[in-house]
């Protein structure tokens, strides 16, 4: 295990929980559970799946310069809290589950905090029935929590669950730091790494839905109510200066909500042309599903060439990507790489993101991807269903793809071959399974069904192209008038080929 910031000895997360039922127990939150999962790999290997990586490299490259800081300070005349997430303390409720779920849990929000930029010094645990309705933890365990802050020197605790905004406040005035949770860390994960139009719009949107019910006044010094002539000649009970700003702040957060949602959903009428311009071709679609960071992007390099930025990070790719591509005889069709999802992924961020995920509702296929080498690649499987199950994904015909193959635990391979009905194992990085995923996707899309029977001229080759792209020849003979050709293709080509269909004699 990773030596803590102080000096004192990390606790091992399981077996303090098992002997002391985890009640306020600490946890080493940079634990060998976070060990890379993707070794260097031959530089002659990465134009083969990962494609250009120069976008990340570039971002990476900038440097913080020293000495530009303008931070205030004398903050004596106003209220001025530093925001930052660069030093911070976990802190989680075991409800439900085992011991290994409450580890898996606290290593996940860990990885989600690296993944926003900070340096997580500690992890506790607090085993209770339920969450306390105050301060979430109990009183008792948040002053605690405050004494671990304290010694640790973070500035920001961030909680393994979504907080009342009340819950919030009080965690706060206990703790003496800034206080967030689970959903406030992935909104701004998505927010640092959205970068289309649509998606910086849909993250916008899923944070002022999360902001809105959370507005606080500025201290004490503005008073929420006040009565009499102080007021003004109101009234007893008038509204204060407190009251009126937060009453605006709602106000600018609605109108700015209404626009961002008009905007969405004009980006989703071009979204959808695009969609549906590919059904009236009769392309089929694929899409890709799963995890954060269970390879989605990889996998989708390694069938395409796609060239999608690929890093062993939580949430590194967020904007959906088409490319087409086509089965081993010649069938086009497309793949669609869609967002990762997440254990209690934000509802805020399901509802911004509906038109994107509408890309798997509409697909003909999905490709589940599953990392197997994870320590609960069922919980998974779960929780990405759950969120499919929204947007109508739970009607598609489902793949069950197990990547990293190559580092995954062959029994846990084997455990989830016999559950799951249709699973492959791959492995994007060595290549390993790959072929068969190619057969198997040939085998599932959608076919031709129309018959057709046609004397296509030889000045026509558009028509026979197309035939061996979107449809399957099942005889051809080359005739002094043109190609007779039997095939299955789609209603669209039916019609192009109606002109040169053979009437039976």
């Amino acid at each position: 295990m990773t030596t803590n910031h102080s000096n004192r000895p990390a606790i091992d997360i399981r077996d303090t929980m098992r002997e002391r039922d985890l009640l306020g127990t600490r946890a080493d939150a940079l634990g060998d559970g976070f060990d890379d999962t993707h070794d260097e790999l031959d530089e002659t290997l990465l134009p083969l799946y990962d494609g250009d990586q120069l976008e990340r490299e570039e971002r990476a490259a900038l440097r913080r310069v020293q000495g530009l800081s303008t931070e205030l300070e004398d903050v004596t005349e106003v209220e001025y809290r530093q925001l930052r997430l660069e030093r911070v303390v976990l802190a989680g409720v075991w409800t439900e589950g085992t011991a290994d779920d409450a580890e898996n849990s606290i290593r996940e929000l860990a990885a989600l905090a690296e993944t926003a930029g900070s340096t997580v010094l500690e992890g506790v645990v607090q085993r209770r029935q339920k969450p306390d309705p105050a301060t979430w933890l109990g009183k008792g365990k948040a002053i605690e929590l405050r004494d671990i802050v304290v010694e640790e020197g973070a500035d920001t605790v961030i909680c393994d669950g979504e907080l009342a905004p009340s819950q919030r406040r009080a965690l706060e005035d206990v703790v003496k730091v800034k206080v967030i949770d689970r959903t406030a860390l992935i909104l701004d994960i998505f927010a640092q790494h959205a970068k289309s139009r649509e998606g910086r719009a849909q993250v916008e949107l899923a944070q002022l839905q999360y902001l809105l019910p959370r507005l606080r006044g500025w201290g004490e010094s503005m008073s929420r109510q006040a009565g009499g002539r102080v007021a003004g000649g109101e009234g007893i009970g008038s509204r204060g200066p407190g009251e009126t700003k937060i009453e605006l702040d709602r106000r600018r957060i609605n109108t700015k909500i209404a626009k961002l949602r008009r905007d969405i959903k004009g980006m989703k009428t071009s979204r959808d042309t695009r969609r549906h311009s590919r059904k009236a071709g009769g392309v089929p679609s694929v899409a890709i599903a799963g995890y954060t960071n269970a390879g989605k992007s990889s996998l989708l390099n390694r069938l395409t060439g796609a060239g999608v930025l690929v890093e062993n990070q939580l949430f590194a790719t967020l904007d959906p990507t088409v490319r087409r591509t086509e089965t081993e005889d010649g069938r086009l069709y497309t793949l669609a790489d869609t967002v990762g999802f997440v254990r209690s992924l934000p509802h805020q961020l399901v509802e911004a993101f509906r038109s994107t995920l509408e890309e798997v509702g509409e697909s003909d296929l999905l490709l589940h991807v599953v990392d197997g080498s994870h320590p609960d690649p069922e919980g998974q499987i779960t929780a990405v269903r759950s969120v499919l199950a929204e947007v109508g994904g739970d009607q598609i015909k489902e793949i069950i793809v197990v990547n990293k193959s190559d580092i995954a635990d062959p029994e846990v391979l084997a455990r989830l071959r016999r559950h799951e009905k249709h699973c492959i194992t791959v492995s994007a990085r060595t290549g390993a399974g790959l072929d068969e995923l190619r057969e198997l996707i040939a085998r599932e899309l959608p076919k031709p069904d129309i018959e057709v029977d046609v004397l296509v001229p030889y000045d026509r080759g558009d028509l026979i192209s197309r035939i061996h792209e979107e449809g399957e020849i099942l005889e051809s003979e080359h005739v002094a008038d043109g190609t007779r050709l039997r095939a299955k293709v789609t209603p669209v080509i039916e019609a192009d080929l109606a002109a040169y269909a053979v009437v039976a004699s």
